[in-house]
C-alpha cells in the first residue's frame, strides 16, 4: 500500500468510527432501561421517544421531582415521570402510560433533562431550567 491509500484509509477509518459512534446513541452514562417488555408502540416509536421511555423507567427519582406543562394535570398526572409511567407494581412490573408517545412538550422535557444530567445540574437546576423554558405552553402539572 503507498502512502496515498494509506492515507485514504486512515481518513475512511476515522470517519467510520465517527459515525458509528454519533449512531449508537449517544453517551449513556445515566441509567437506561432496556426496551425488552416496553409495550410495542414504545419500541417501534422515533429514537429520540424511545429514550425518554428508557430513562424515564429507569430513573424515577429525578423524573418524579421535574413537571410538564403540556396539559396533562388534567389527567392526574403529577410530574414528567407520570407521562411515561402509569404504576410499578409490589413486585417492580412497570405499567407504561401511552401519553409521552404523541406528546412532544412531555419528551423535550424528559431529553433536556437526561442532557441537564449529564453536564452535572441538579434536579432543583433542571426543575427551574424547565419551568422557565416550559411554563409559556401551560400550567404545571405538580403540585
Amino acid at each position: 500500500m503507498n502512502r496515498k491509500q494509506l492515507f485514504a484509509a486512515a481518513i475512511l477509518i476515522a470517519t467510520l468510527a465517527a459515525v458509528s459512534a454519533g449512531c449508537s446513541g449517544g453517551d449513556h452514562s445515566l441509567p437506561m432501561a432496556s426496551l425488552d417488555g416496553m409495550p410495542h408502540d414504545v419500541q417501534t416509536a422515533p429514537v429520540v421517544v424511545r429514550e425518554a421511555y428508557q430513562f424515564a423507567a429507569a430513573n424515577p427519582d429525578i423524573m418524579q421531582q421535574i413537571p410538564c406543562y403540556c396539559g396533562c394535570g388534567d389527567m392526574g398526572h403529577t410530574s414528567n415521570y407520570a407521562c411515561y409511567i402509569s404504576d410499578v407494581s409490589d413486585d417492580g412490573k412497570i405499567t407504561y402510560d401511552s401519553h409521552a408517545l404523541g406528546c412532544s412538550i412531555c419528551v423535550d422535557i424528559t431529553q433536556d433533562t437526561l442532557r441537564l444530567l449529564k453536564q452535572g445540574k441538579a434536579a432543583q437546576e433542571i426543575k427551574a431550567y424547565v419551568d422557565s423554558t416550559y411554563s409559556k405552553y401551560g400550567p404545571s402539572n405538580m403540585p
